[in-house]
C-alpha cells in the first residue's frame, strides 16, 4: 500500500495519535528525568521494553520475523530515529528549556522537505506553504518562553532534527517489514544501542526512580513507543513526508495545553492565536495531499 490508497480514516487516526500523545511527551520526558531516569537509559530501557512487547505480540499472531537485511535497515532507523532522535532530546532537555526544543523540533518538517527533494520527491507549493506556515506558528507561539539553552542542548537539538528527519526520508522503498513489525524492530535495536550509549558514558541510576518518574516512564512505554511511534512509522509507509512530518507543528499547541491542564500554566490570546495559525499550516498541507497530482 502507498500513500495513494491509504484509507483517510486510518490516517486520520495516526495523525491523531502523533499528534495528541506525542504532543503530551515532553512533559511526560521531564517528569521522567527527574524522576531519576538519566536521559539514555530512559530511552534504552523504554524502548527495549516497547519494542519486546510489540515484537512478542506480533510474532504470537503469526507475524513474521525481519528477515537478516530488514533487521540491517531497522537498527540504521534505530540509530537515527532513536538513538540520534528521541535520544539527543532527552538529552536536550536536562538544559533546554521546553519553547527551545518545540521550536527546533518544529523544523523538522522542512528538513524533511529538504531530504526528500534530494531524493526527488520535491513537495508542492502548497505543501511549502504550508510547512512555513506551521514553522511561523510554532516560532509565534513561543516567542514569549524562555528560549535559553546551553550549546550543548541547542548542538544535541540540532543533531536531532536532522537525524530523526534523515531518518524518516531515508526509510522510504528500504527492505523493511511491515509496519509494526518495522517498529518494533527498530525500537529493538535503537533501544539495545542507546542503552549500551548510556552505560558507556557512565549513566547510572542514584537509586529508585521515584513513583512520579515511573508513571511518567510507564506512560512513555505505552501511549509514547508502542502507539505513537508505531502509528508513525505506518505514517511513512503510507503518506507523504511533509503530512508524516506535520506532527512537529501540532505537539507544541498541545503542550501548551497540557502545561495549563497539568501545570497551571496560563495562556491567552497570544497563544490561541499561535495555535490557530499552526493548525492553518496543518490544514494547507493535508489540503496539498488530498489533491490529485
Amino acid at each position: 500500500m502507498d500513500h495513494a490508497t491509504a484509507p483517510a480514516p486510518r490516517v486520520a487516526l495516526a495523525l491523531a495519535a502523533v499528534f495528541l500523545i506525542w504532543g503530551s511527551t515532553y512533559l511526560a520526558i521531564r517528569f521522567a528525568l527527574e524522576g531519576g531516569f538519566p536521559p539514555f537509559l530512559l530511552g534504552g530501557i523504554r524502548f527495549l521494553l516497547a519494542g519486546g512487547l510489540v515484537f512478542a505480540f506480533l510474532r504470537l499472531r503469526g507475524v513474521a520475523a525481519p528477515t537478516r537485511a530488514q533487521w540491517g535497515n531497522a537498527a540504521v532507523m534505530g540509530v537515527l530515529l532513536l538513538v540520534l532522535g528521541n535520544g539527543m532530546v532527552n538529552f536536550a532537555e536536562k538544559s533546554v528549556s521546553s519553547g527551545m526544543a518545540a521550536v527546533a523540533v518544529a523544523s523538522a518538517p522542512l528538513w524533511m522537505g529538504v531530504f526528500a527533494a534530494m531524493r526527488g520527491q520535491r513537495p508542492s507549493g502548497i505543501e511549502w506553504v504550508g510547512l512555513a506556515i506551521g514553522f511561523v506558528g510554532v516560532v509565534w507561539l513561543n516567542a514569549g518562553s524562555s528560549l535559553n539553552a546551553s550549546r550543548a542542548g541547542m548542538l544535541a537539538l540540532l543533531v536531532a532534527t536532522i537525524a530523526w528527519s534523515f531518518g524518516s526520508i531515508w526509510s522510504r522503498g528500504r527492505d523493511l517489514p511491515s509496519p509494526f513489525m518495522a517498529s518494533a524492530a527498530q525500537m529493538l535495536c535503537g533501544g539495545a544501542a542507546m542503552l549500551v550509549l548510556g552505560l558507556t558514558i557512565g549513566e547510572r541510576f542514584d537509586g529508585l526512580p521515584s513513583a512520579h518518574g515511573l508513571a511518567a516512564f510507564a506512560y512513555l512505554v505505552v501511549f509514547g513507543s508502542i502507539i505513537g511511534f508505531s502509528a508513525y512509522i505506518w505514517l511513512l509507509h503510507h503518506v507523504r513526508p511533509a503530512l508524516a512530518g506535520s506532527y512537529a507543528y501540532v505537539n507544541p499547541a498541545i503542550a501548551v495545553a497540557l502545561g495549563a491542564w497539568l501545570a497551571g500554566e496560563r495562556f491567552g490570546q497570544h497563544e490561541l492565536l499561535a495555535m490557530g495559525v499552526i493548525l492553518l499550516g496543518v490544514v494547507a498541507i493535508t489540503v496539498a495531499k488530498a489533491r490529485p497530482k
